[in-house]
């Protein structure tokens, strides 16, 4: 039994590990706005269908800092886990693409924004990691100014939100930090949801575009109850003539992340590191080996 115990807690810490990358960054030094009760570890829920860890209760919004273990290109993405704004997808939506970014140069940030139910406050998450980064830009090694964000499901929902409503002042600054731009420098949406609420299901009246809106990158299939929502946000991204890419698959459904088995998720990270490639070559600067 005792055999038995020090290998189970040998194989948490292990996992757990992993999981952390290298460094957790706490976003709120102090409280957390919005916020009620006391700062404490997220709650890992008791269902893992599907070989998925889902995150909730989370008080205490944190970013796990996954560093590339080869070169790094000098670009930063905040990859934000779906879960319907309910728990975090962390492993299957997080900790593996993170894992995927490094191996392209990139650094990695897991955001653990705040669930249940607190579409608002997620915002304000996002936002206050993306001033964070761009204010210790240096200690990452990372341009300030190719630092993007990636969201699946809802949190492709999250990502496009902070694409798109940069230029307002959603909470109360807390520190230096928040005069700094929370404008991704771009996006990719894979799987989206909630971007299709409007009238006649048309752009969600909260995405407000503008000729700032950072490039986009949106993945879909049309078997997904959510597929609609990249088709409405693309198009309203063309009408607008703001640069936009779309792929769209027949089938794959919805949630599947990066993982072997569904064509959908075969598919889209070569077009989206096709995608990085000439977006980040434009300026003549290489920032994904070769």
């Amino acid at each position: 039994m005792k055999t038995y115990l020090i290998f189970f807690f040998l194989l948490i810490f292990s996992l757990m590990s992993k999981a952390q990358g290298t460094d957790t960054l706490y976003l709120w030094p102090d409280k957390v706005p919005g916020e009620t009760g006391a700062k404490h570890p997220p709650v890992q829920t008791p269902n893992t269908s599907g070989e998925v860890t889902r995150l909730t209760d989370i008080t205490d919004p944190a970013i796990m800092v996954f560093k590339p273990k080869g070169a790094a290109n000098g670009a930063g993405i905040i990859v934000c886990p779906g879960g319907g704004y309910n728990i975090l997808a962390i492993d299957k939506e997080g900790y593996e693409v993170a894992e995927w970014l490094n191996q392209l140069g990139f650094t990695a940030f897991v955001l653990q924004y705040r669930v249940p139910d607190k579409r608002d406050a997620a915002l304000w998450d996002l936002q206050r990691a993306l001033r964070l980064l761009r204010g210790q830009a240096a200690d990452w090694q990372l341009d300030p100014d190719r630092l993007g964000v990636m969201g699946f499901s809802a949190g492709g929902s999250l990502a496009a939100r902070a694409s798109t409503r940069f230029s307002e002042s959603t909470y109360t600054p807390v520190d230096k930090k928040d005069s700094l731009s929370s404008r991704p420098d771009f996006a990719l949406l894979i799987y989206p949801a909630y971007l299709d609420e409007g009238k006649n299901r048309s752009l969600t009246p909260e995405l407000r575009l503008s000729d700032d809106t950072p490039p986009q990158f949106l993945f879909g299939t049309a078997d997904d109850r959510y597929g609609n929502s990249a088709l409405v946000m693309a198009g309203a991204l063309r009408d607008q003539k703001l640069p936009v890419t779309l792929h769209f698959l027949s089938e794959g459904g919805h949630g599947y992340g990066l993982r072997k088995g569904n064509i959908a998720a075969e598919t889209w990270p070569g077009l989206a590191e096709k995608w990085l490639r000439q977006l980040l070559l434009k300026d003549n600067r290489q920032l994904i080996p070769r």
